[in-house]
C-alpha cells in the first residue's frame, strides 16, 4: 500500500516513513514538476515527467530502505 503511496503522492510516502527532510526537497520538486504539467510552461514543460518520475523512483527507494531496515532491526532483536 505504501508503495501505491509513493507513486501517487511521493512526499506523504516519505512522511509517512519518518523522513521528514527528504519529504519536503521531494515535495518541492514533485509540486514544480505538477505545476509545469498544468501550466505547460513552454521550455520547461519537456522536464515536467522526467522530474515527476525521479520523484517516484526516490520515495520508492527510501520506502524500500526503511522497510529493510525494520526488517533487519526486528531480526537483530531476536
Amino acid at each position: 500500500m505504501i508503495y501505491l503511496v509513493a507513486i501517487l503522492i511521493p512526499p506523504l510516502a516519505l512522511l509517512f516513513k519518518g523522513k521528514i527532510f527528504q519529504a519536503i526537497f521531494n515535495g518541492i520538486l514533485w509540486v514544480c514538476s505538477v505545476v509545469m504539467f498544468v501550466f505547460s510552461l513552454g521550455i520547461l514543460s519537456g522536464l515536467t515527467f522526467p522530474i515527476w518520475i525521479l520523484t517516484i523512483i526516490w520515495a520508492i527507494i527510501v520506502v524500500k530502505g526503511a522497510n529493510d531496515d525494520e526488517r533487519a532491526q526486528k531480526l537483530s532483536m531476536r
